[in-house]
């Protein structure tokens, strides 16, 4: 079963946006596989905490990038 885990941080993506992640994903694995993959193609996208990860050894947090997805925006 073909698997892919993103990573990210919270509040960053719309539900829009993760839709089209595992979408867009699904579809990569079955240009490489082939039609077989779809149905057993796993997505997880997980959301990791503010201040829950970094890069170069430092912590990094949403205020440091000003990357949050817009109020309101996981309905879209």
């Amino acid at each position: 079963m073909p698997f892919a885990n993103f990573k990210v941080p919270e509040k960053t993506l719309t539900a829009k946006q993760k839709e089209e992640i595992v979408t867009r994903t699904t579809e990569l694995y079955v240009e490489i596989y082939g039609e077989r993959a779809r149905d057993n193609t796993m997505v997880l996208i997980e959301e990791v905490a503010d201040g829950g990860w970094g890069i170069g050894g430092n912590v990094l947090t949403l205020a440091m990038l000003g990357e949050a997805a817009p109020a309101g925006a996981d309905d879209a």
